[in-house]
């Protein structure tokens, strides 16, 4: 079988990491890439740095991956449907929900495979996490947290924390556990004289009844990503930078205190960490994606998935101006 033609648009700091990837993957050759600013990283090989994704288009491909700023997401998009390319959209989608349905409609249209890179789904910890919840492990679930805090990325310019950082936290609470947000509380700040904000603070909740909780920061010395699930049985924590996933059990001791002994599972049990295979989330990604591509049985983020992680994000920045509790359709 003839290997897919995969092309690339956008050679900065997330660009030369899917170079790699793509040029790795087995059923896959890179056979063109493009930025209008060049090739700062000298990822492209021998290939010709075209300057435009119309130019990209014209080298023959069968699927494209945009890793350029979001507010190119949307033109690029619409121009890889109209041409009939597959296409993998790092997050967001676009830069707003009207966006995003556009490129929804365009790729579902067109009978084509349209994804968004966010790339957390396929950490190796969230993975081994959502197949426990899936599989019961943990009983009913009460709560989810992340915390995802570190040092500002000077990368960033176009858009603000919650759809640079937030998305991903949205995007993986939401499908840890298979349930969509239906209202989101949020309060911002603007600390580093950019017009977007740099820091978030959100409480949420799920269709199925679970309580979220979201600090998201690009002003923190420290780097953190961790996610945190409270059930019936215990609690499970999944720290992403490291991908090791720890599972904290409710204690089966009997309390001697009177009033903690009302209430189950407030002992402290067993700790757990699991011994989990670690590949590269991003190559899992790609090979999810290239799988779709060839029909197979693959998990990636859909298209309206992608456009459900925007509208949510809105709703969090709509809440932070307003002082208000959004509520969202499911």
């Amino acid at each position: 079988m003839t290997d897919l033609r995969a092309g690339l648009i956008g050679l900065g700091m997330m660009g030369r990491h899917h170079a790699r990837v793509l040029r790795s993957l087995d059923g896959v050759d890179l056979v063109g890439v493009a930025d209008p600013a060049g090739d700062p990283h000298k990822v492209a090989g021998g290939l010709t740095v075209q300057p435009d994704i119309e130019a990209l288009i014209e080298t023959g491909l069968d699927y494209c991956v945009v890793a350029t700023p979001t507010a190119y997401h949307e033109e690029i998009g619409l121009a890889l449907a109209a041409a009939g390319v597959h296409a993998l959209i790092e997050k967001p989608l676009s830069k707003d929900s009207e966006g995003s349905a556009k490129l929804a409609a365009a790729f579902q249209a067109a009978g084509l495979v349209g994804a968004v890179g966010h790339i957390e789904r396929y950490n190796p910890a969230l993975q081994s996490l959502r197949a426990r919840l899936l599989d019961g492990e943990l009983g009913d679930i009460y709560q989810i947290i992340t915390r995802r805090q570190g040092p500002f990325p000077a990368r960033i310019a176009d858009v603000g924390v919650v759809k640079d950082l937030a998305t991903h936290d949205i995007d993986l609470t939401a499908w840890v556990v298979g349930s969509p947000f239906v209202s989101v509380a949020a309060r911002t700040v603007h600390k580093s004289g950019r017009a977007h904000e740099d820091l978030v603070a959100v409480t949420g909740q799920l269709a199925d009844g679970t309580v979220t909780s979201h600090l998201v920061n690009w002003l923190s010395p420290m780097k953190e990503r961790v996610t945190i699930v409270t059930g019936d049985r215990g609690a499970y924590i999944a720290d992403t930078l490291h991908a090791d996933l720890t599972f904290h059990a409710n204690g089966s001791i009997p309390t001697a205190w009177d009033d903690l002994a009302q209430f189950r599972g407030v002992s402290e049990g067993d700790v757990v960490r699991y011994a989990i295979a670690k590949p590269e989330p991003l190559r899992t990604e790609h090979e999810a994606f290239r799988d779709a591509i060839l029909g197979k049985e693959s998990d990636i983020v859909t298209m309206q998935q992608g456009l459900a992680t925007v509208e949510v994000a809105e709703a969090v920045l709509h809440s932070a101006a307003e002082g208000t509790t959004v509520r969202l359709p499911h």
